[in-house]
């Protein structure tokens, strides 16, 4: 869309999503980052191949060189990275084959990184490539680590405009009540809403449908998703009071 110019003369735009966390019908969102920047890698680790009762003097071991780099890798956040700053990198999956009496000549590895900063997740990119090729080289190992850029898997952070955000807010309070706001966490999860938030004023917000009762207790992604259909009605005049309300007083917004 952004690329077609659907954007283009935009002045701001918002996004509503439920959430298991905030009771039914309320509100809740915050200033600046609240979602994290996404990204994906996998590895290829190559060595030479041979029978495992040679492996201490001929064949390179790609088994050894991937475990090592997995190790390795726990270190960035860990030791590299601003403790005040959250970052994830996890490793979720590994294959080498299933040969029992052959050193593998490939091993693959991969998983997700996740930051709230685009400086932090370049910086993430960046020492993965670096700590993965490096292991290899001391196993006497080649390494190549891809991050899917061309398949656009690679989400920002999603950081709400301090000025939409208020707007939100001031919505939510005066339809809902001071008490059916709340200021929330930030979230590891992403969303590709975030490619609208760099180029427009934005902010992202949830309606919450937390409800014991009817077992309306798990995320979305998970298959034991229940809504609870009561915050349906609130989220639609929610919504649509706060683009309302923005027609009615966008410059008193903007030039808050």
């Amino acid at each position: 869309m952004i690329e077609e110019g659907v954007l283009e003369n935009v002045e701001a735009i918002f996004a509503l999503h439920v959430s298991h966390l905030l009771p039914t019908a309320v509100i809740g969102s915050r200033s600046g980052p609240l979602l994290a920047g996404c990204g994906f890698f996998k590895a290829v680790i190559t060595g030479q191949t041979g029978p495992a009762r040679n492996i201490l003097h001929r064949p390179t071991d790609t088994v050894l060189a991937a475990s090592a780099a997995v190790i390795s890798l726990q270190g960035i956040v860990s030791r590299e990275s601003n403790p005040l700053d959250s970052q994830v990198v996890s490793v979720t999956f590994m294959n080498s084959g299933n040969d029992t009496d052959e050193m593998p000549f490939r091993v693959e590895f991969g998983g997700t990184l996740r930051a709230f900063t685009n400086t932090s997740f370049h910086q993430l990119l960046k020492r993965i490539e670096e700590v993965i090729v490096g292991q290899a080289r001391v196993y006497r190992c080649s390494a190549t680590v891809d991050f899917f850029k061309n398949a656009d898997t690679i989400y920002p952070p999603m950081v709400n405009d301090e000025k939409m955000y208020e707007h939100v807010k001031r919505v939510a309070v005066d339809l809902l009540g001071p008490t059916n706001f709340r200021v929330v966490e930030q979230v590891m999860g992403s969303e590709d809403f975030s490619f609208y938030s760099e180029v427009i004023p934005a902010t992202f917000f949830f309606i919450g449908i937390k409800n014991e009762t009817l077992g309306s207790v798990h995320s979305p992604h998970s298959p034991l998703f229940v809504i609870d259909e009561n915050a349906l009605a609130v989220g639609a005049a929610t919504h649509a009071a706060i683009a309302e309300r923005y027609l009615n007083d966008r410059s008193m917004i903007i030039d808050s």
